[in-house]
Order: C-alpha cells, then structure tokens, then sequence
C-alpha cells in the first residue's frame, strides 16, 4: 500500500543518462553521476548515503555511456546487499522520459527518483513521513538559497503545497529551489505527457502545480557538479564529507 511503504522496500530511481555537457571538461567522455571525488563515482555515494537509510532496491537510468555505468555496477563489491536494475534509453528522453521508461522496472508505490548528478544531505526518514501524512502525488525536496538565479524559483502555500515554478531569472533572490529528489505516487503516471520525450522540471511539475504536489523543505548540503565551478564546491565538501 502506498500509505505504508518502508524504506527498505522503497525503489530508488535515478537518473543517469544525461549528456554532461558543461562538464566535459572534467568528465572527458565519462557520465557526470561517475565522475570521481575521491576515489569513487559520485553515484556511489549517492547510492551509499540511501542505503544508510534503508534503501535497498536502485534503478539507474542509464543513456549517454550506459556500457560504462552497467560494467562498473555489475559485480560491485562495495554495493553487496544491494539490488541494482538497469533501466536504458535509445536515445535522449529527458527526464521525465526516462521515469517513463523505467515503469515497468519499478515496483513501490510510492517510488523515490533523484537526479545522480548532485548531493543533499536531508533526512530521507523525514521526507517519506511528511509525503505520507500529505498524500501527496508528489513530494519535491526543496532547498532555501540566498540566490535562485540557476536554478530558478518554486513558491508554496501556508500548507506546503507547491503553487508555481518560476524559470531561472538573475532577479530571483532569497527563494526556494528544487533540489532533484521526489517521490512519486504510482498515480502520476496516468498524468504524465503522452511524449516519450519530455523533462519533469519544464514539462510535468508545472502543470501539476496547485494540485496535490507538495514542496518538503529541508537545511541540510545541497550540491551539483553541473559545471567546472560547482564540481570543485562538491569536491571540497564531500572528501570531507562523513
């Protein structure tokens, strides 16, 4: 039952297949979630810090470089005790396509999808609670920023429901963004667009607004590796990370 999923029965979806252009510099011709800080992939701390709260069940979204991540995941002794499923796209289909993609891989209701290109530090136990007691379609995790300007802006109401998403804009200040973590109620499926192709933060999210959508806002590290400047930050933070 929705209302009653555990952690440990959870599906974790992540989103692997994107491109990483503005990394490539760093990247070379690796997907951004298995560029390394330290010693390992970022994905796997990813992977790491879900299973400290009892995740045990991941679906990776693999496109640009699948080969790479699936080889690398197969096998894996440091991910022992873990189910990985690969789910794959032919070509490009945005983020929300690639949700699409993986629903006949997912089996909870409700499921977890993160973007695998960034780091939150939140409490995961806390985020499925507040879904739950909203019954929520879907739960955004959402982050206070003193500048909005990459990231754009999501304003909620008294009751934490989700009332507008607003494009990047420079003028955007002291706002709350998304940090690329949801969870989905098996529902949403049948309110997704009807293209393979499409991106969940342009296309889906905002039609779904002032519906039962709901923004969990936290305080804990938010961090991409979208570019150059934002892989050293998440670099710096996380070799110290612990």
């Amino acid at each position: 039952m929705a209302g009653n999923c555990n952690l440990k029965d959870i599906d974790v979806v992540i989103l692997c297949g994107g491109l990483g252009k503005r990394l490539r510099s760093i990247a070379k011709d690796i997907p951004k979630p298995m560029v390394k800080i330290g010693r390992q992939p970022l994905l796997d701390t990813i992977i790491h810090y879900m299973a400290d709260f009892g995740c045990r069940r991941f679906i990776l979204c693999l496109g640009y470089k699948a080969n790479l991540i699936k080889s690398y995941y197969t096998d894996n002794d440091s991910m022992r005790g873990l189910n990985i499923v690969f789910s794959y796209e032919k070509t490009p289909l945005g983020t929300g396509g690639a949700v699409k993609n993986a629903k006949r891989l997912i089996r909870s209701n409700p499921f977890i999808v993160l973007n695998g290109d960034s780091f939150r530090k939140f409490n995961l136990a806390h985020f499925l609670k507040f879904h739950q007691q909203k019954k929520s379609l879907v739960t955004i995790l959402l982050k206070k920023v003193t500048n909005g300007r990459e990231y754009g802006e999501v304003k909620v109401d008294k009751s934490s429901r989700i009332i507008s998403f607003n494009e990047k804009n420079s003028a955007v200040k002291n706002c709350l963004i998304n940090a690329g973590v949801y969870i989905f109620n098996k529902k949403t499926f049948s309110l997704m667009p009807s293209a393979s192709r499409y991106s969940l933060e342009l296309d889906f999210f905002p039609r779904m607004s002032k519906k039962k959508i709901f923004g969990y806002i936290y305080r804990g590290y938010f961090i991409d590796i979208g570019t150059p400047d934002r892989y050293i930050k998440a670099k710096k933070y996380l070799l110290n990370y612990g």
